[in-house]
C-alpha cells in the first residue's frame, strides 16, 4: 500500500506541475492545452484524502516526482515542443498503461474501490484523441529540429514515467 500511495503523491505532484504549466503559461501553444479533461490533480487530491481517512499516512513527493515535475518547469521554458510532448505522453500513459495497473492494485489492496484519478467526465479515448489533433495541428508548424527534439523526449517522458510506476513495487 506504500507503494501505492507514493506513486499517487508524486504522480499528483507531477500532474499539478504540467497544469500550472499549461494555465499559467503566456505561450499560446500551451493555451490549445487547458481544461482537456484530462487533469488528474484535483482528482489525485481526493483519493489521497481517502486514504487518509483511511488513517493511512501520505508523505512527501519523493525524488522520481520532484525530479520529474523540476524537468517539466524548466523545460516548459525552454521549448513548447518537447514539454508538450511530455504532456501528451504522460496523458497517453497514465489511460492505456495506468489504468490497467491502477485496477490490479485497487482489486488486489482496495478491495475494489475505484480510485477518482482513473476516472473521467466523458469518454476518455475522444478527450486523448482531442488533445493529440491539436498537438498535431501545432507540429504542423514545427522545424525539423522542433519535431526531432520532441521524439527524443519521447524517450524521457517515458523513463520518467517509468520510475514513478516502479514507486508502486518499491
Amino acid at each position: 500500500m506504500e507503494g501505492f500511495v507514493k506513486y499517487l503523491v508524486d504522480s499528483k505532484l507531477v500532474f499539478e506541475t504540467l497544469e500550472k504549466i499549461v494555465d499559467e503559461s503566456t505561450d499560446v501553444a500551451y493555451t490549445y492545452f487547458r481544461k482537456t479533461g484530462l487533469e488528474r490533480s484535483a482528482s489525485i487530491s481526493k483519493d489521497l484524502e481517502w486514504f487518509r481517512q483511511q488513517g493511512i499516512d501520505i508523505p512527501q513527493p519523493s525524488s522520481p516526482g520532484v525530479t520529474y515535475a523540476t524537468y517539466l518547469e524548466e523545460l516548459s521554458e525552454k521549448s513548447a515542443p518537447s514539454f508538450l510532448c511530455h504532456l501528451y505522453n504522460i496523458y497517453f500513459a497514465h489511460i492505456s498503461g495506468g489504468q490497467a495497473i491502477g485496477r490490479q492494485v485497487c482489486e488486489k489492496l482496495l478491495q475494489g474501490k475505484e480510485l477518482e484519478f482513473y476516472k473521467w467526465k466523458g469518454n476518455v479515448m475522444e478527450l486523448l484523441s482531442d488533445v493529440r489533433e491539436k498537438l498535431n495541428s501545432l507540429g504542423e508548424h514545427w522545424s525539423r529540429d522542433e519535431k526531432n527534439r520532441c521524439l527524443r523526449e519521447a524517450t524521457k517522458a517515458f523513463r520518467y514515467s517509468g520510475q514513478l510506476i516502479r514507486l508502486i513495487i518499491l
